[in-house]
């Protein structure tokens, strides 16, 4: 049976743990040739696709740094033959990340540097490989497509219930972005989505509910009554990456819980 992205090659920013790892295995697992750029090495994130029978390669990324993230992108087209998918998942949460009255001016820089100049690097180098590759694929007769997916959060959506302005502005940025990208190349074949995760159990959530009075003030705000699991985000990134999204572009696809429908969570 073919895998919802067969013959594809992607790219996952800050893929060596976390959300993006889960992601890199389940692409992979899809048929994707899958590029895990990181900070961190990614050896056994690489080393966890091929034991399931993918392809994956790493190479080592700072997604604020422009030159690192052009050298991503030309290591991927080097390494497997084009790009069809970049994921730009990317990010963090600083735990200094307060109010807007008590925020540093250093957290905002950080936040914004990392979340929307790294998704907009990304982005900058990523496309003109993207539209080489539907060229390519156009003129050998292939199905022609390219999906950016940019990880934004239900935050962008509605205020936090915590304190976290840097982190709620910077995943509102990439909305915007995301938005305009997907107007400019709509007619080029090149769709660029939003994905929306709720609170989900990773290690960036994990900080916050240290105790169970933290962990109660989260989860009374979701209608299910749990957190995401790091797999069902997955599973949203492969929605908008593969071709079953194809008439789909400028949106956000939230996978929350309920949040963002509830006014108030049942009792």
């Amino acid at each position: 049976m073919a895998g919802r992205l067969d013959g594809k090659v992607a790219l996952i920013t800050g893929a060596a743990a976390g959300l993006g790892r889960v992601a890199a295995e389940v692409f992979a697992a899809e048929g994707a040739d899958v590029v895990i750029a990181d900070v961190t090495d990614g050896a056994e994130a690489v080393e966890a696709i091929a034991a399931g029978g993918g392809r994956a390669a790493f190479v080592s990324t700072d997604v604020t740094d422009e030159e690192s993230v052009r050298a991503a992108v030309e290591f991927a087209t080097a390494e497997f033959g084009g790009l069809h998918v970049l994921y730009n998942n990317a990010g963090v949460s600083l735990a200094d990340d307060d109010g807007v009255t008590n925020t540093d001016a250093s957290v905002w820089d950080t936040t914004l540097r990392v979340n929307v100049t790294g998704m907009a690097l990304g982005c900058k180098h990523g496309i003109p490989a993207m539209l080489a590759t539907v060229e390519a694929d156009r003129q050998a007769g292939r199905r022609a497509g390219a999906s950016i997916v940019n990880v934004a959060s239900f935050v962008a959506h509605l205020g936090a219930a915590t304190p976290q302005i840097a982190y709620t502005a910077s995943k509102g940025a990439v909305l915007a972005m995301t938005r305009e990208i997907a107007v400019i190349h709509a007619c080029q074949e090149l769709r660029a989505n939003a994905l929306c995760p709720g609170p989900v159990l990773t290690p960036l959530l994990a900080k916050y509910l240290d105790d169970d009075a933290k962990r109660q003030r989260r989860l009374v705000h979701i209608p299910m009554g749990r957190f995401g699991e790091p797999a069902e985000i997955a599973q949203g990134a492969l929605f908008l990456a593969s071709d079953e999204s194809s008439f789909m572009t400028g949106q956000s696809l939230l996978v929350d819980g309920g949040i963002t429908a509830a006014y108030t969570t049942p009792e």
